[in-house]
């Protein structure tokens, strides 16, 4: 397995077409299925995805044989010393494989490399997700509802995890 560094829209265009397949079984419990459709086409368009880009956001695969697996997208020095983890997916068939980590273990270099030493995150509080984040150093240190249009919540906890 390797990572790749998202550089151009074809690789966009994969960022969203693993969104658009993962999200339905991350968030289908969770979240109604017009929600849902509203803040897929809201934040994986492309030109959100360029954007996002644009504002700071690295965005990586997860990939093997040319096949893909995953994605993540972060922010070193999101605020001083820290990096935030915006966004990490994995396929349903490969969580619980080691992709995640994977992915996740590519971020926590990118903190280190960048003298960054918290690594801080967003999910939301009904996301079976918490418990992999537990499990891999996060404290819950608050939460938050952020109003992202259309009557639409974030309803999500907010996560950190020291680096160093």
């Amino acid at each position: 397995m390797i990572i790749t560094e998202v550089t151009s829209q074809n690789q966009l265009e994969i960022v969203k077409s693993l969104a658009y397949i993962i999200w339905p079984d991350a968030y289908g419990a969770i979240l109604s299925e017009t929600q849902l459709e509203y803040m897929l086409d809201k934040i994986y368009a492309i030109p959100a995805l360029e954007q996002q880009q644009q504002n700071g956001q690295q965005f990586v695969l997860a990939e093997e044989d040319g096949v893909y697996y995953g994605f993540a997208s972060f922010q070193v020095n999101y605020k001083e010393g820290k990096t935030k983890l915006h966004k990490i997916y994995v396929l349903p068939q490969t969580q619980g494989k080691g992709v995640g980590r994977f992915l996740l273990n590519y971020v926590e270099a990118a903190v280190d490399q960048n003298n960054n030493s918290t690594l801080l995150l967003n999910v939301n509080r009904f996301n079976k997700a918490i418990d992999f984040y537990k499990k891999q150093g996060f404290e819950v240190i608050g939460e938050e509802d952020i109003d992202i249009g259309e009557g639409y919540l974030m309803e999500d906890y907010i996560m950190e995890k020291k680096i160093k």
